[in-house]
């Protein structure tokens, strides 16, 4: 791995920056390109391409990363997949406008690089001032899951990296959304409780004027008509239970309808006088202002002296569209803003050490290493349907670890895209991330409580191997099928699942095999069914006679075979998971 970044100081009178990005070569047999695209619901989509004569361009303008970011450049050798190939990579560890970029030349040079993208006029250097370009993260592996492994191990390196285990988090928000009903939410926290949760999130609602998404954003006091106690009593409840108590913030944007764009119009982020169209009823408030940016500060301070707020889900639901700066003449305020959020997080995380932050933009429109510098996971998406889920899960951890991706069990039909899914199969994807519950649970059944529970435990069980291993993803095992994993640094201890996300062509399905262990030594490999098995599940002979427990024995190979022939998978009907722990024989 290679970071790097540029430093320009201006020795004249005033000189405004273009640009300033770095490239780094990368061979002739660099002959293909893969990054990301996507949408709000549905990030982090692989595409391909050849590395054709010419640039490859991918812009972001929306002053935050973007759910369509590329995310990760790669320049690889023809055909190069999760297990081959040899790859350069390259991202741009920054949150605002950004570049990625690869270029080949007539004559056969290739580079790839990336940095901030400016706007006109944005950066103007007087004599002597000096401009420092995001970092620049440059990765060789050989396949794509090498080069995610050199960037899990160096974000595991870092001394903020987080240390302790997981918890098991239950986000409110697609229980109640905006019906913040106390005794309701009070329940809530009781069932959480009963179940193993760890940590509860109080999401959007509990301020100002916010009883919708189109008043009260902005105005960071809790609302006396919903919460007259304050949040002390549902604070209160949660933390008797033993559980972290989690609160929603959206800093760096304010509804017009608030009391603080009332006051201060002139925070709004705009180029002229007229305001920049509206997007979830919302604008983005100028957060590089020095008393916009206290009023916001003061006001987060003040809620976090006088609860015991352990995390915060940071959210920011809208692109900076007319990003100017109506104080300088409407001068582009992207580069000011992004990093006066940094600034911001870095002195509530100083002032409160303990603090967690979650990064979440729409879902996962905020996701790259400038950001991850001050937070402690990202939200993958707003999609938590499972089918999907599965992508997303595969894709974003091609840049950031398992633990640092937030990833829920959801309510039996998927509230964005609605579908319906069992419980398993949805517990069985979320596992393999920052696990955690967004389901009113009031609705639950005792049986799907009692499976919800016993998935918990599963999490609770693995969380160790799942937030310290190398992650294994199988390439294209069969037409539908996903195979990934996690591998433990000793390769003593693994955990695989297969899954169906489709009606496919083959049947039986192609052998199962399985990558990242130590072919010299003997595994056993069983299944793991947590309470109900997969639907339309046939198990294959060699899992062994069930036992009283509904456990399956398995059998045991050595890790060379279960390379190079694998195992016959399970038969279960589409969008639906088995797991598998491959543990070495002593």
């Amino acid at each position: 791995m290679l970071r790097s970044r540029a430093r320009l100081t201006n020795r004249g009178e005033t000189y405004t920056l273009d640009g300033l990005t770095l490239a780094l070569p990368v061979p002739a047999r660099a002959s293909e390109l893969l990054d990301l695209a996507g949408r709000w619901g549905k990030e982090k989509v692989p595409q391909r391409s050849p590395f054709g004569v010419g640039t490859h361009l991918r812009e972001g303008r929306k002053g935050r990363t973007g759910a369509d970011a590329a995310g990760v450049l790669h320049a690889g050798e023809a055909g190069f997949g999760f297990g081959g190939g040899e790859i350069w990579a390259v991202h741009t560890a920054w949150s605002g406008n950004h570049v990625h970029y690869a270029e080949r030349t007539f004559d056969g040079h290739r580079v790839i690089g990336g940095g901030e993208l400016l706007l006109p006029g944005e950066v103007q250097l007087k004599r002597d001032e000096t401009y420092e370009s995001p970092w620049l993260y440059g990765v060789f592996g050989v396949g794509l899951d090498d080069v995610a492994h050199r960037l899990h191990r160096l974000l595991r390196a870092r001394p903020e990296h987080p240390s302790s285990p997981r918890k098991v988090t239950l986000n409110v928000w697609e229980a109640v959304y905006f019906d913040h009903d106390i005794p309701r939410l009070l329940d809530l926290a009781d069932r959480a409780a009963a179940l193993g949760v760890e940590r509860l999130v109080l999401d959007d609602g509990w301020f100002g004027a916010r009883r919708d998404d189109t008043a009260g954003l902005g105005d960071w006091v809790v609302s006396t008509d919903v919460w007259p106690d304050g949040l002390h009593p549902h604070v209160d409840r949660v933390r008797e239970h033993g559980m972290e108590f989690g609160l929603w913030f959206e800093p760096e944007m304010v509804n017009p309808d608030s009391d603080v764009a009332r006051a201060h119009p002139e925070w709004i982020m705009g180029a002229r006088r007229e305001q920049p169209v509206l997007a979830r009823n919302q604008q983005v408030l100028n957060l590089s202002i020095p008393e916009a940016y206290a009023h916001v500060r003061d006001q987060m301070m003040a809620l976090l002296q006088e609860y015991p707020i352990g995390y915060i889900k940071w959210d920011h639901n809208r692109d900076l569209v007319e990003a100017g700066d109506r104080t300088r003449d409407g001068r582009p305020a992207v580069h000011a803003q992004t990093l006066a959020t940094y600034r911001l997080m870095a002195e509530l995380k100083a002032a409160h050490p303990d603090l967690e932050i979650e990064s979440c933009s729409s879902g996962g429109a905020r996701v790259d290493l400038g950001v991850m510098e001050h937070c402690d996971r990202v939200w993958v998406s707003d999609c938590i349907d499972p089918h999907e889920r599965q992508q997303m899960l595969r894709w974003t951890t091609q840049l950031l670890p398992p633990e640092l991706c937030g990833s829920h069990v959801a309510s039996g039909r998927s509230h964005t895209t609605g579908r319906r899914h069992t419980l398993g199969y949805r517990a069985g994807t979320a596992l393999f991330g920052h696990f955690g519950i967004e389901w009113d649970l009031a609705e639950a059944s005792d049986q799907e409580l009692a499976e919800l529970g016993a998935w918990i435990d599963v999490y609770r069980d693995l969380r160790e191997l799942l937030h310290t291993g190398d992650t294994v993803r199988i390439d294209a095992p069969g037409d539908g099928v996903l195979v990934h994993g996690v591998v433990s640094p000793d390769r003593a201890d693994a955990l695989f699942a297969y899954v169906v996300h489709d009606f496919g062509l083959e049947d039986p399905s192609p052998r199962l095999v399985l990558r990242g262990l130590d072919p010299e030594r003997r595994y056993r490999i069983s299944p793991v069914l947590p309470a109900v098995p997969p639907t339309g599940l046939v198990p294959p002979r060699w899992w062994g006679e069930r036992a009283a427990d509904g456990t399956y024995p398995g059998t045991v190979l050595h890790g060379a075979a279960l390379l190079a022939a694998g195992v016959q998978p399970p038969r279960i009907q589409p969008d639906q998971v088995v797991l598998f722990r491959v543990r070495a024989e002593m």
